[in-house]
């Protein structure tokens, strides 16, 4: 059942709803952004920061910070088993244990286990699936990611739309390669706020200023300038994605989400990966390696998030008749069995333990 069938958005007024569709993104990174925000909605700024905070304590937003990149950051993939169903939850508890997996999906497939692991290097994630593999007697399946063509889970949710981006225009889709090697370079200012943001802001007047006087307590001579500065240049890097109120997609009733598999010719893989990506319904668009030694052909990856299972699916049905028309598979989500955010006090340390 969607959650939208709950009435969620009976008593939000228009400043709630642009507050929840408007400030997904592009949060003011300024020493008092509540009071920026204020003046652009024609509310004080005191009423801005309750709003936030109202909208957090019903679970509409799941946090206000910023949204992380791992991939920029460590080394990250996607990951599967087929774990047999009398094993299924002593399965799921041993990949759970790890602190360096933040996403634990069951999929309605033959490998119905999916995961993510971000580790601070490649040697590092690599040891944990190699673990996983030894304690769990169960073949890994190790999908990195090698392309990414669109990747947003930035929509309007404050309408009747059955999917997401339906209301929206298309978007811009480039090929952008990821690195296995990566590593984000960090200066120990930008290390030391990556930890110290990785569950999100403190709701507060002066979010800002309250990292800089945390970072200073835990024995690094920072002020809100440098933490401004430094929050800056993490966006520009590309470490962080985007800053503002992170949305609780299920809660506002896009519950309904499928990732679909694509065996896509490798010569047409990048083109019809950017055409894909730009269609509004369309949150996610990716490729990532075929493992034909285990029996999977494919390799690009596209996710639709929507209210009702019927319409996402008719989204699909037109993906594959005019934009894909290659063999695919369709992995429903059934159960989430593990979800947070990359562990940045991982990334950033020096060995990564």
């Amino acid at each position: 059942m969607s959650a939208l069938e709950d009435d969620w958005r009976a008593d939000l007024d228009d400043v709630d709803a642009a507050l929840v569709d408007e400030y997904q993104s592009g949060f003011p990174v300024v020493e008092r952004p509540f009071r920026v925000v204020g003046d652009d909605l024609g509310i004080g700024e005191d009423e801005a920061l309750d709003r936030v905070r109202r909208l957090r304590e019903r679970g509409i937003f799941r946090r206000f910070g910023a949204v992380l990149n791992p991939p920029v950051i460590g080394s990250s993939t996607l990951a599967a088993v087929s774990a047999p169903e009398e094993r299924f939850d002593e399965i799921a508890t041993v990949i759970n244990g790890y602190r360096q997996v933040n996403h634990n999906y069951r999929r309605d497939h033959e490998w119905n286990m999916w995961f993510v692991v971000t580790a601070a290097s490649r040697e590092k994630r690599d040891a944990i699936l190699d673990e996983i593999e030894e304690r769990t007697g169960c073949a890994v399946l190790n999908l990195p990611m090698l392309t990414d063509y669109y990747i947003d889970l930035e929509f309007p949710v404050v309408n009747d739309d059955s999917f997401a981006r339906e209301s929206l225009s298309s978007t811009d889709a480039s090929a952008t390669r990821i690195s296995e090697e990566a590593a984000g370079d960090l200066t120990e200012l930008e290390a030391d706020l990556l930890v110290e943001i990785q569950d999100g802001f403190p709701l507060s007047a002066t979010p800002y200023r309250d990292v800089a006087a945390a970072l200073d307590a835990g024995g690094l001579d920072a002020d809100v300038d440098d933490v401004i500065g430094a929050v800056d240049r993490l966006l520009e890097n590309g470490c962080i994605k985007r800053i503002g109120c992170i949305v609780n997609h299920v809660v506002t009733g896009f519950d309904a989400n499928c990732m679909v598999v694509w065996d896509v010719p490798d010569d047409e893989l990048d083109a019809r990966g950017e055409a894909v990506g730009e269609l509004p319904y369309v949150t996610l668009c990716y490729h990532r390696p075929r493992r034909p030694d285990q029996e999977w052909p494919y390799n690009l990856f596209t996710m639709i998030h929507g209210r009702e299972g019927d319409a996402v699916d008719e989204k699909i049905d037109e993906l594959a008749a005019e934009y894909l028309p290659v063999d695919h598979e369709r992995l429903y989500s059934t159960e989430t069995l593990k979800q947070t955010g990359a562990r940045y006090d991982e990334l950033v340390s020096a060995e990564g333990e």
